[in-house]
């Protein structure tokens, strides 16, 4: 989660998991504010950095793009549903969850003058989610949400037949972009902020299983050995890395890409 302040307005971007992380986030913001008017904005829409958004209905002006906007109606329900089964701690959090709609929706790009400072919203999915969104702040910060995490197995939300948007040719040319920005600072989704190093590494992943998908694939490979083939290499070559049970998801989804 961030907080960016200039001298006419503040931005949050992300409100956490549920209302009580919501309210943390709101008072924070509120703190370093001052009397500033407030703007909310998420970079997906996945109940750990969207779902605290109920508490600022009134007290900020929520943004989101509107491919953000739909599919949070399309599978805001249902994501609600499946965090609520990964354990009683998440589910308490999630409880009395109300999904809300933005005050402003953008197609493209939208600027936000803070006063003296300009964020500026752009959408760039699908990739991690459908409908993925960054933050650039003075053309030197970059929030990237789940688009790439510190020392984490990216994320790959592919789960046929419920949810299949991930696209992970997209991805890597939307990190291929980002490296070219530049960034200064570099804000994952998960982790320790960082510099441009870790769109890099995210990337060269990516291409990695993307690449031995495809080899597999061709030579009559099913998708379950492809994926346990690229899970045993991936977790020797990144073994610093956390969350390995998601390799095999990325593996799927380059597998059925490699198809079409």
């Amino acid at each position: 989660m961030g907080i960016v302040v200039g001298d006419d307005a503040a931005l949050v971007i992300d409100s956490g998991m549920g209302p009580r992380n919501g309210a943390r986030v709101l008072e924070a913001a509120r703190e370093l504010a001052g009397g500033r008017s407030l703007y909310l904005t998420v970079t997906h829409f996945h109940p750990e950095h969207g779902f605290g958004a109920q508490v600022f209905k009134g007290a900020a002006t929520i943004v989101y793009n509107r491919g953000q906007r739909d599919e949070l109606h399309r599978k805001g329900a249902a994501y609600l549903g499946m965090f609520k089964g990964l354990g009683p701690a998440v589910a308490a959090e999630l409880e009395g969850v109300e999904l809300v709609d933005p005050d402003i929706v953008y197609d493209g790009e939208l600027e936000l003058d803070l006063g003296g400072r300009t964020a500026t919203l752009r959408a760039v999915g699908p990739a991690h989610t459908g409908s993925d969104q960054i933050v650039v702040v003075d053309d030197r910060v970059l929030f990237g949400g789940d688009l790439f995490e510190t020392r984490i197995f990216p994320i790959t939300p592919y789960f046929p037949p419920h949810d299949v948007d991930v696209d992970g040719d997209r991805w890597i040319g939307v990190l291929d972009r980002l490296i070219g920005l530049a960034p200064e600072v570099v804000i994952p989704g998960h982790g320790e902020v960082t510099d441009v190093s870790l769109i890099q590494d995210v990337r060269d992943y990516l291409a990695y299983v993307r690449a031995e998908a495809a080899r597999l694939r061709a030579a009559g490979a099913s998708a379950d050995e492809t994926a346990s083939a690229i899970d045993r290499v991936a977790r020797v070559r990144w073994s610093t890395w956390e969350r390995p049970e998601w390799i095999g998801h990325t593996a799927r989804a380059f597998y059925e890409a490699a198809a079409r």
